[in-house]
């Protein structure tokens, strides 16, 4: 069992979509699972959250849950494997919320249908960078719609730093922002700070790291402090060039909303609290726990998160409340706000942010408990 930073599907949890699932063609439903496999799922999805969660007694907590019900025979007769992932996910995270934590009734490397949470229509119309331009003298603007971490969207976030190495303002859209992992934002932060800077801390269960499921990569930027026994701690650093970039004394306007999630919330944490930005919109989604995919018996899966990231300065993450704006605005008003703040004329700011309208949700998406 290999765990990773979430992805943009991490999110599937919270938000119900997914910017990296492709839609599947039409299939004929899998039939529902049998009792056995109904109770054989639940021990399995508790022993892993058991061995997993990134805090033990809060794992022992579902796996309790899980079991009690499965005992009592509440997933026996269930009319479908789509019902039975919804209420295993509505009943642990009825014990303790989390924003990523969830039972998908598919396995991790299987495409979901259009009618499965965790779908999403038309993939490309959403591509990772977009709308990289200049939008008034000196004043650059960017959305990020997920950090995917391939070849694609690390180049094209090169790219963008690149050609607009110049800007004496970034405005960085993240509002649609739906989760990824280190590596866009490890092209950026090199040229957004003059100094060497510690940006978050991450914290990862110290028994998901000796069993050898390690989920953040070596790379420089990741440097292993003292911890508490039970966790494995890891300080994120932005490492700037040499020379400093022109970018490292730019104005910078990050564009927030309740769809921010997952790593948009990590940028926006690592931008505020070293007032390297100011944060426009609204608080982000709140899911704050990092991990990846496991699969399950019966071809299902789950998202397991096994470590959080927080503040270094105050211990605090942003699973639950998520990050808060430095300036609080509808999310639909945020770039209009900064486009002023950056010096641009009121009719202007709002006529670039029709042009510049997102075309993803902005708002956090409360999702139905399973009947």
């Amino acid at each position: 069992m290999r765990f990773a930073l979430p992805l943009v599907l991490s999110f599937a949890a919270l938000s119900g979509t997914s910017l990296v699932a492709q839609v599947a063609p039409a299939e004929t439903p899998a039939p529902a699972p049998t009792a056995a496999e109904a109770r054989k799922l639940a021990e399995e999805f508790a022993a892993k959250l058991e061995a997993n969660f990134v805090f033990p007694e809060t794992g022992k907590r579902y796996a309790a849950a899980l079991r009690a019900k499965a005992a009592a025979g509440g997933y026996d007769k269930l009319a479908s494997r789509e019902a039975l992932a919804e209420m295993m996910t509505d009943d642990v995270q009825a014990i303790a919320p989390d924003g990523h934590l969830r039972v998908f009734a598919s396995a991790p490397d299987r495409p979901r249908p259009a009618s499965q949470p965790g779908a999403t229509p038309a993939p490309a119309q959403s591509p990772a960078v977009e709308k990289g331009r200049w939008v008034a003298p000196g004043v650059a603007f960017v959305r990020f719609n997920g950090f995917p971490g391939s070849p694609e969207s690390v180049a094209a976030t090169r790219q963008f730093v690149r050609d607009y190495a110049a800007a004496k303002t970034l405005i960085i859209d993240v509002r649609t922002h739906r989760g990824g992992g280190l590596d866009e934002m490890d092209v950026m932060f090199p040229l957004l700070f003059a100094q060497p800077t510690q940006l978050v801390a991450m914290e990862t269960r110290a028994a998901v790291v000796a069993a050898g499921n390690e989920p953040l990569d070596d790379r420089a930027t990741l440097k292993r402090v003292a911890s508490a026994p039970e966790v494995v701690r890891e300080d994120h650093w932005a490492l700037p060039t040499s020379p400093a970039s022109p970018l490292a004394s730019a104005k910078i306007y990050v564009l927030t909303s309740g769809g921010s999630a997952s790593a948009a919330e990590h940028f926006a944490l690592t931008m505020k609290r070293t007032h390297r930005a100011t944060l426009i919109g609204e608080p982000t989604a709140g899911a704050g726990h990092f991990g990846g995919m496991v699969p399950l018996p019966a071809g299902f899966s789950a998202f397991i998160p096994v470590g959080r990231t927080y503040d270094p300065d105050t211990g605090q993450g942003w699973e639950g409340p998520g990050v808060a704006p430095d300036i609080a605005v509808a999310p639909e008003q945020a770039l209009i706000e900064a486009l002023k703040r950056a010096g641009v004329a009121s009719a202007d700011a709002e006529r670039l942010s029709a042009q510049l309208a997102p075309q993803g949700r902005m708002h956090r998406r409360v999702r139905a408990a399973a009947r």
